[in-house]
C-alpha cells in the first residue's frame, strides 16, 4: 500500500515537472521569435508532452493515432491549418482590413488569416494563454502526424505503402464519395492509424463540415503529408512569432481599449455613479431570467422555467431568443459587441428601466427602487486575460482632467470547470483558488454558499479549486494528488485566481475600488478529467448544463436584488 502511494506520488511530481519544463520552453521559444516543433527546438515540448499524457489526448504516448483528442484539437484551431508548414502567430496587425477572410475555429474565438498555400497567421488577443493553448495544441498534431508517417513510409526514399497510395488518390479527387467508396476509404485510414474500421466510422460525421464531408481523410492526408516531406527531404514546419505579438504580449494593449470602451458607455447613459455589478458569464442566462418570463408569457405560464431555459438554449429557436433580446432592449439593455481584439461582449442591464414584477426571482423593490444598481455582464475570459480585463475594468475612469472611481459592489464570475468529485452538470462553490505551478493561493470570502444552491436538482460540492496554466495539460496523476492531498481541490478552471488577483489588487492595494466589494465564485462541470470518457474531448454538456448554469444564475441575481 505505502509503495502504490509513494509511486502515484512520484508520477504526479513527474507531471508537474512537465508542465513546468512545458511552459519554461514555450516562454523560451516565445521570445526567440520561432521554432520548429518536430526539430530540435520543440523535442523537450515533445517529450514533456509524451511524458505528461493529458487525459484530453488520450492515446498520445501509443502508437495508434488518437481520434478523440484530434477532433478536440482541430475545432479549436483554423479550418486548413493540417496544410501549412508555417503557422505565424501575430498581434492584431490590420488583417482585418484587408482582401484575407478570417477563418473562426468552431470552439475557439480568434481570427486566422490563410495567407498562401503553405503559411496560416492566427491572432493572439488574448494573452499568454492563448499563445500556450495553441503551442500544446500544435504539438499535439505534429507528435501524431509523424505516427502516420511513421505507419507509411517503407524507406528512407519516400515510398508508401499502398493504403497511403489509395489514400491520396481519394483525397486528391476531391469528390464526395458514395457511401461504398467513403467505406473503401476508412478502411484504408483504419490500417494507417492503427484504429478499426468501427472506431473510424463512429467518429467520422463530427469531423464533416458541410463544405468538407470528407475533412477527417483530409486531415489524415495532409498531416501525413507534411510529416513525410519532413522525414525525406528535411523540410520542416515552423511556428514563428511577430515581433508586433512579442513588445505587445503582457501590456493590456486590448484589456485597456475593451475597459475604456465601457466605461465611456457608462458614462455616455448616466451610469458610472451608480452601484455595478460585474457577472463574468455568457451572453444568455442574464438577459433570459430577467427577460424570459415577460417576453415568452405564453410559454412560461405553461411550462417549468428550467424547460423554457431548454428551449432557448436549442439552436433551432432562434425565433424565441429574439423576443427575448427585444424585450430586454425596449427595458434598457445596452449590448457591446466588442471591436477591442478583446473579444469579450458586453451587457449592461440598468435596472430602473426593468419591470420587476414581471420577474419571477424574489426581489426587494424598496431597496433596488433607491440604489437603482447597474448590472454589467461580460462574456468569458480566457485564462490569464481574466486578469488584464478586471484590472482594467475596475481602474478609475479618466475623463478629461477627472478621474472618476466606479462604485462597484460586487464581482460575480460563474464558468465552466473540470470536477474532481462528482459528474457533468454539478456546481462547484469555490473557498480559494489555488495558482498552479506557483506559491500562490487565494482564499476569500464566497458570497455563494452550498445550501443556496443545494436541493435544487443537482449536486454541490464546496471548497478549494486550483487554476491551471491550461486544461489541456491536466493529468490524472496531478489531479488525483491535488484532489486525495491536504489540498482537497474539488475542480479545476482557467480563470479564477486571475480573476481574484485583479480584485484584491484594486480594492486592497490601489484602492480603485471599496475594500468590501463582495465576490460569488461558482462553477458547473463540463468534465470531470479523472473518469475516463468524462474528459473534455469527450464532448460538450448538451442541454444538462442549462440548470445548473439557470440555477448560479438565478442565485447571483436574487443577492443582488435583495
Amino acid at each position: 500500500m505505502q509503495q502504490t502511494k509513494r509511486y502515484e506520488r512520484t508520477r504526479a511530481q513527474e507531471s508537474s515537472n512537465a508542465i513546468e519544463r512545458m511552459y519554461i520552453t514555450m516562454r523560451h521559444l516565445f521570445n526567440r521569435g520561432f521554432y520548429k516543433p518536430m526539430g530540435v527546438s520543440g523535442e523537450t515540448l515533445r517529450q514533456s508532452l509524451l511524458l505528461l499524457r493529458p487525459e484530453i489526448y488520450g492515446s498520445i504516448a501509443e502508437e495508434k493515432v488518437e481520434l478523440s483528442g484530434l477532433l478536440y484539437v482541430v475545432d479549436r484551431l483554423p479550418i486548413g491549418i493540417e496544410e501549412c508548414s508555417v503557422i505565424n502567430l501575430t498581434s492584431d496587425e490590420g488583417y482585418s482590413n484587408s482582401h484575407f477572410k478570417p477563418i473562426i475555429p468552431e470552439k475557439r474565438r480568434r481570427n486566422c488569416y490563410r495567407i498562401d498555400e503553405e503559411q496560416m497567421n492566427i491572432e493572439i488577443t488574448r494573452g499568454r494563454s492563448e499563445i500556450y493553448d495553441i503551442l500544446t495544441h500544435l504539438t499535439f498534431l505534429f507528435i501524431e502526424s509523424h505516427k502516420i508517417s511513421r505507419s507509411v513510409l517503407i524507406d528512407d526514399n519516400g515510398k508508401t505503402t499502398r493504403d497511403w497510395n489509395k489514400l491520396k488518390s481519394v483525397v486528391n479527387s476531391g469528390k464526395k464519395l458514395t457511401q461504398k467508396e467513403r467505406e473503401v476509404a476508412i478502411t484504408h485510414a483504419a490500417n494507417i492509424l492503427g484504429r478499426t474500421f468501427s472506431e473510424i466510422s463512429k467518429i467520422y460525421s463530427e469531423f464533416s463540415t458541410t463544405n468538407q464531408p470528407e475533412r477527417l481523410l483530409h486531415i489524415i492526408y495532409w498531416l501525413g503529408k507534411l510529416a513525410i516531406e519532413e522525414q525525406v527531404t528535411n523540410n520542416k514546419r515552423a511556428v514563428k512569432f511577430s515581433p508586433v505579438l512579442r513588445a505587445e504580449i503582457g501590456h493590456h494593449i486590448h484589456g485597456e481599449v475593451w475597459a475604456n470602451t465601457i466605461k465611456s458607455v457608462l458614462y455616455k447613459n448616466k451610469l458610472l455613479d451608480r452601484p455595478i455589478h460585474v457577472i463574468s458569464a455568457n451572453m444568455h442566462s442574464v438577459m433570459n431570467t430577467l427577460f424570459a418570463p415577460c417576453a415568452l408569457k405564453s410559454l412560461t405560464s405553461k411550462q417549468d422555467i428550467f424547460d423554457v431555459y431548454k428551449s432557448l438554449s436549442n439552436k433551432a429557436n432562434a425565433d424565441l431568443r429574439t423576443k427575448v433580446e427585444k424585450t430586454a432592449l425596449k427595458e434598457g439593455m445596452i449590448y457591446i459587441d466588442d471591436s477591442s481584439g478583446a473579444n469579450i461582449d458586453v451587457q449592461i442591464f440598468d435596472t430602473e428601466k426593468i419591470d420587476v414584477s414581471k420577474l419571477d426571482i424574489k426581489v426587494d423593490e424598496i431597496s433596488l427602487k433607491s440604489k437603482k444598481p447597474v448590472i454589467l455582464v461580460m462574456d468569458y475570459a480566457f485564462g490569464e486575460q481574466a486578469y488584464e480585463t478586471i484590472d482594467e475594468l475596475l481602474k478609475p475612469f479618466s475623463y478629461k482632467e477627472e478621474k472618476i472611481h466606479l462604485n462597484i459592489e460586487s464581482v460575480s464570475i460563474m464558468g465552466k470547470a473540470g470536477i474532481l468529485e462528482g459528474d457533468k452538470g454539478d456546481i462547484m462553490i469555490p473557498s480559494a483558488h489555488i495558482f498552479e505551478g506557483t506559491a500562490d493561493n487565494y482564499p476569500f470570502k464566497n458570497e455563494l454558499k452550498k445550501e443556496h444552491l443545494q436541493c435544487q436538482g443537482v449536486d454541490v460540492y464546496e471548497g478549494a479549486m486550483i487554476t491551471v496554466l491550461g486544461t489541456s495539460l491536466q493529468n490524472k496523476d496531478i489531479l488525483k494528488f491535488f484532489y486525495e492531498s491536504t489540498w482537497s481541490v474539488i475542480g479545476l478552471e482557467m480563470e479564477g485566481a486571475h480573476y481574484q488577483k485583479a480584485i484584491q489588487a484594486a480594492s486592497k492595494v490601489r484602492g480603485s475600488i471599496r475594500d468590501d466589494v463582495k465576490v460569488r465564485y461558482a462553477y458547473y462541470a463540463s468534465d470531470n478529467p479523472l473518469k475516463t470518457g468524462s474528459t473534455l474531448a469527450s464532448g460538450g454538456l448538451g442541454t444538462s448544463g442549462v440548470r445548473p448554469t439557470y440555477l448560479i444564475t438565478r442565485t447571483i441575481l436574487e443577492q443582488i436584488f435583495n
